[in-house]
């Protein structure tokens, strides 16, 4: 039977968060990392049957430790994460094969996205079983700007403007197969696996994702996380 899994990708070290004693993914809320919220949206996701992910392998000691004092128990393995996210991937992908196997749906998501919902799980699930790939997207609120290479500009309509955000979902052997093909041509740097499946001719599906489900990356980022934290909780407290 098909496995659906996630690989959490918590390999970078938050030079933009200005953080000096942790990486982001490791900075607390309430006395809970940002990576254990993330993981908890697909721990409790009653489709998801297993989780790897792509650490800093001198913080993975203390990510160990973290799962078991938050009762996360679907994590099968964490790996070292690579010298870039896409190499950090690679080595998440490369173990899910090993584990799994390569027919399995593999959602890939950023440890810093705390904020997507269990129906944007769902959705990436659905999509990919019909489709063979789901990129979660957001619409675009303000007008993008394409700059040429002769410095014209190109300004696409905003209704058929997407920003691209996570998970980024695919059948495991596609998205492995066009990570081992960017190695062998030396490449390392893909921004996101969408460029990637891209690049190397995919059709690609897209779904709607909600707004707050932006990556942690600056302080900004934390203190917008923080007050959605905190407009959860206040629901669930006064029912509004």
């Amino acid at each position: 039977m098909r496995k659906n899994i996630a690989v959490i990708f918590a390999g970078g070290t938050g030079v933009r968060m200005n953080t000096v004693s942790r990486p982001k993914q490791f900075i607390e809320l309430n006395g809970k990392p940002v990576i254990i919220y993330t993981l908890e949206l697909f721990e409790n996701h009653p489709q998801i049957d297993g989780i790897i992910v792509a650490c800093l392998e001198s913080w993975i000691p203390f990510l160990q430790g973290q799962l078991e004092k938050f009762h996360i128990t679907k994590v099968e393995a964490i790996v070292p994460g690579g010298e870039t996210g896409q190499d950090s991937i690679f080595n998440g992908l490369a173990c899910a094969k090993k584990m799994f196997g390569e027919d399995s749906i593999v959602l890939i998501h950023d440890g810093v996205r705390p904020l997507i919902t269990e129906q944007t799980i769902t959705d990436n699930i659905e999509t990919v079983a019909k489709f063979g790939n789901c990129i979660t997207c957001i619409p675009s609120t303000e007008t993008f700007i394409v700059k040429q290479e002769d410095d014209s500009l190109e300004i696409p309509t905003r209704k058929n403007s997407l920003i691209a955000r996570a998970p980024q979902s695919f059948i495991l052997r596609d998205i492995l197969t066009a990570h081992e093909q960017a190695r062998k041509e030396g490449e390392h740097n893909y921004i996101d696996s969408c460029t990637m499946m891209s690049h190397y001719g995919h059709k690609l599906h897209t779904i709607t994702g909600p707004m707050e489900n932006i990556k942690i990356t600056t302080p900004t980022d934390f203190y917008i996380f923080r007050a959605m934290v905190q407009l959860h909780e206040n629901q669930q407290v006064f029912g509004i």
